[in-house]
């Protein structure tokens, strides 16, 4: 697959005139050459690297990390978690990218002891079996918001890694709405059944 280019597509903001006529037409109504900058050849594209991409990318991701996060804990004072965001851009597709918001553990339905991460992701995608995790990526949508279940790296380089045996894939919750997501995440932060009673209504 052929590397993607990126250019910067900031707009150029031009003053209310009358309409562009060719500067060779100008010339022969009026006698005079036109010298204004819309007259000019279009400057050319510059083109972005695709470390410039991937740090715009993660500024975007870190923002929405921190937002997001702020709307769990100002829910109500006794679900709160931790802030630990950081974000990571796909090697090829540096626009695309996910960020991880916090991780806790819980207990929920046939599990005892899940520890999780929460993510956003500015594209949707399906969650793979495998080592490929986001599988038939989808940018319609804007963001997908994903928490999965986590377990110690076997492997010495990775800290933590995707609990497969938690509900197959590991996948504990998947949407593109935030207000679902947020009450998901909730659900999966409340201490008792009286308090998840209250989050299911909201």
């Amino acid at each position: 697959m052929a590397r993607l280019r990126y250019f910067d597509a900031k707009e150029v903001i031009r003053p209310q005139e009358r309409p562009l006529v060719a500067a060779h037409s100008e010339f022969l109504r009026t006698g005079r050459i036109p010298r204004e900058r819309r007259h000019w050849l279009a400057e050319e594209r510059r083109y972005l690297t695709h470390d410039e991409v991937a740090e715009k990318t993660g500024r975007k991701l870190q923002a929405a990390g921190e937002k997001t996060h702020q709307h769990i804990n100002g829910f109500h004072h006794s679900i709160q978690f931790p802030k630990l965001i950081f974000h990571r851009t796909l090697q090829d597709s540096p626009h695309l990218g996910y960020c991880h918001v916090t991780a806790a553990r819980t207990k929920f339905a046939d599990y005892e002891d899940v520890s999780w991460a929460f993510y956003i992701a500015n594209f949707y995608s399906d969650i793979g079996d495998n080592d490929n995790f986001f599988q038939r990526i989808d940018v319609g949508y804007s963001r997908m918001y994903f928490a999965v279940a986590m377990k110690p790296g076997e492997d010495s380089s990775e800290k933590m890694t995707i609990d497969r045996s938690v509900r197959g894939n590991g996948l504990l919750f998947r949407t593109h709405d935030p207000q679902a997501a947020i009450r998901n995440i909730l659900l999966l932060g409340a201490r008792n059944e009286q308090l998840r009673e209250i989050i299911r209504q909201l």
